[in-house]
């Protein structure tokens, strides 16, 4: 049913949706944007999403090493992006499940180029995985764990180029113990494979941080997640996903970006000023969380103000 004139329309779950979201661990894909609308607003950012100078983890920024780290956050200066994140198709939904007050704490790119391996199973529920602390922190109370992901196809994503796969119903126990030390090895990109398929985790072996080392994955449940440019899906981080290898029978990059979001009671980086991954350590100084949702009543976190087009970075 259409609304009526001057009211918004709600793109909040229903009660059904949100039953189907709570046993299976996602929602969607839906629509977000024409696949005209997302190619022209991607071919208008690509050269700022090169130029990096703007970026919080641009190399000015680095602490040690080069910064690969660099496609994170690009929300924080990039205003479609910004307002890529607000949008009420996603906010109204991400509201459905964590209640009215909502942060976003962190955006990512998930470039995926001809010939690249696929992405190992994994799930993520405090993010330490491959950094050294934990960089969300629910209440001791909370029912959840985790954050919400809103994945979204800047391109077209199939199985040929590397699309998302899921296995439903497999947020409800974590198979990892991301305190465990696992190892970066920049030489392992695009070098193996796992149970017959190449796969990898961006110079780490996702495998390290297993309970049981003979554990596997049940992939006969899994789900392809293919999607036109501009859809996009819902799932929680401790849903386990990975992805399929870029066949390379086609030259066109995959292209995902990830927005992740979590209640304001949730401790965003509450034991670290810098980030290290992936071998490189950047600094937070310049890093936010971004309000999308109602108040934050407990301010243990730092916000940027990226509401206003041009408004340089507020925090608090």
């Amino acid at each position: 049913m259409a609304p009526s004139p001057g009211t918004a329309m709600s793109y909040a779950l229903s009660d059904q949706e949100l039953e189907q979201f709570h046993r299976d661990g996602y929602h969607g894909p839906f629509d977000l944007y024409d696949s005209d609308e997302m190619e022209r607003a991607l071919q208008a950012m690509r050269p700022k999403l090169i130029d990096t100078r703007q970026g919080v983890y641009h190399q000015g920024n680095a602490l040690s090493g080069s910064t690969n780290i660099a496609s994170y956050d690009r929300h924080l200066d990039v205003d479609f992006l910004a307002a890529h994140v607000t949008r009420p198709e996603i906010v109204d939904r991400t509201t459905s499940v964590l209640g009215p007050d909502v942060l976003c704490w962190r955006t990512e790119f998930f470039p995926k180029y001809p010939g690249d391996e696929g992405t190992d199973w994994h799930q993520a529920d405090n993010f330490a995985n491959v950094g050294k602390h934990a960089q969300i922190v629910w209440p001791e109370d909370a029912q959840f764990g985790g954050a919400l992901t809103i994945w979204t196809a800047f391109t077209e994503s199939n199985i040929e180029n590397g699309c998302l796969q899921i296995i439903p119903g497999s947020h409800k126990t974590m198979n990892y113990d991301e305190n465990k030390v696992i190892e970066y090895d920049a030489d392992m990109i695009n070098t193996r494979d796992k149970d017959g398929v190449r796969r990898g985790f961006y110079g780490y072996d996702y495998r390290q941080l297993q309970k049981d080392p003979d554990w596997r994955p049940d992939e006969a449940n899994a789900v392809s997640l293919v999607m036109r440019q501009g859809q996009a899906v819902m799932f929680w981080s401790t849903l386990m996903h990975a992805s399929h290898p870029h066949s390379g029978r086609t030259d066109r990059m995959r292209l995902g970006f990830t927005a992740r979001y979590v209640p304001t009671s949730v401790r965003v980086y509450p034991y670290q000023d810098s980030l290290e991954e992936y071998g490189v350590e950047v600094s937070l100084a310049k890093w936010g969380n971004v309000l999308v949702a109602g108040k934050d009543e407990f301010g243990h976190n730092r916000i940027v103000d990226r509401t206003v087009h041009g408004t340089p970075f507020r925090t608090r």
